[in-house]
């Protein structure tokens, strides 16, 4: 939000991609709209605010790829900005490992979540944004899980934003490898696990993602690196996007990542936090890619705290 209490201070055109074909306009608001009370968005839909396709539209009008939508700058009541400490802007700084005028990779810090919600007042791009005023268009390209490590994409222009989401939609145009730690002996013959996954929500409302023949195709390559007593280092390359779509096909396969504590092993968890693994073994270590032509390709060092328990393991 800006500092005169507008959500998205301009107008914005929206293009609807295939992957809201089918949403409702007031659910696909209240996605686009963060924070902004249902009463707000049902108002500026019956004022005529919301254009689809230069027309009015009903709050059940359901969407069309293709579609284009004129979405207003919406004012919200003046909330106090949390401001960015100046030990995590050093360590924002510090952790970006590519940039051009377009497109700004980081080198994420586990525990930082990548954007503010469910009770994380600040995250990665809103720190950047504060980081960074000069900087007007900040959007997070993708998205890696709170405790995750390593490389994440922000674009500095809509249409690098526009452009990296078409390559992600296609296979093999983003090439992404992570390391991941897993109990047990991965099988060297094992390069890849191909099964579904549907998320379901508990009673509880924890997001869970399982295997199920009604999910979504999803695929992810795998490659043994290294072998020590109880674990297994793998290199993993998700073909496609799915959420924690690592951590459940590693599950899948009969060996989850350690210090996972949502498809985990409780018991492997145990002995590695004994050995000092103190959060979730998954980092996401290399991109690669062609963007406006020309070829963009960073990699994020292992964090010296999972180097750590690595080399205290040996060969």
């Amino acid at each position: 939000m800006s500092s005169d209490g507008l959500v998205n201070p301009a107008v914005r055109f929206v293009t609807v991609t295939d992957d809201f074909a089918g949403q409702r306009l007031d659910n696909f608001l209240m996605r686009e709209l963060k924070g902004v009370p249902k009463s707000k968005i049902y108002n500026i839909l019956r004022r005529g605010e919301v254009r689809v396709n230069k027309s009015r539209a009903k709050p059940a009008y359901k969407l069309m790829a293709g579609d284009v939508l004129r979405i207003p700058p919406v004012r919200l009541a003046q909330r106090e900005t949390v401001p960015v400490s100046t030990s995590l802007a050093t360590r924002i700084r510090d952790a970006v490992i590519y940039e051009d005028e377009g497109l700004m990779i980081v080198n994420k810090p586990s525990g930082l979540a990548v954007h503010g919600g469910s009770g994380v007042s600040m995250g990665l791009i809103e720190s950047l944004r504060q980081i960074y005023p000069e900087c007007r268009h900040l959007e997070l390209v993708h998205r890696l899980d709170r405790d995750t490590s390593g490389c994440v994409m922000v674009s500095k222009k809509r249409s690098v934003l526009k452009e990296l989401h078409q390559l992600l939609q296609k296979k093999h145009a983003v090439d992404k490898r992570y390391l991941a730690l897993v109990g047990g002996s991965w099988p060297v013959r094992k390069n890849q696990v191909n099964v579904r996954l549907q998320k379901n929500v508990l009673q509880s409302g924890e997001r869970m993602v399982r295997a199920g023949v009604e999910g979504k195709v999803s695929l992810t390559e795998y490659r043994l690196l290294k072998r020590i007593e109880g674990a297994s280092l793998v290199e993993a390359r998700p073909i496609t996007g799915r959420t924690h779509q690592i951590r459940v096909h590693c599950q899948y396969a009969g060996h989850p990542i350690l210090g996972d504590e949502k498809y985990g092993d409780d018991a492997a968890n145990q002995r590695f936090r004994e050995k000092g693994l103190k959060r979730l073994f998954l980092h996401a270590h290399s991109l690669s890619f062609i963007l406006g032509g020309r070829k963009v390709s960073v990699e994020a060092p292992l964090p010296s705290d999972l180097q750590e328990v690595l080399e205290g393991e040996g060969n």
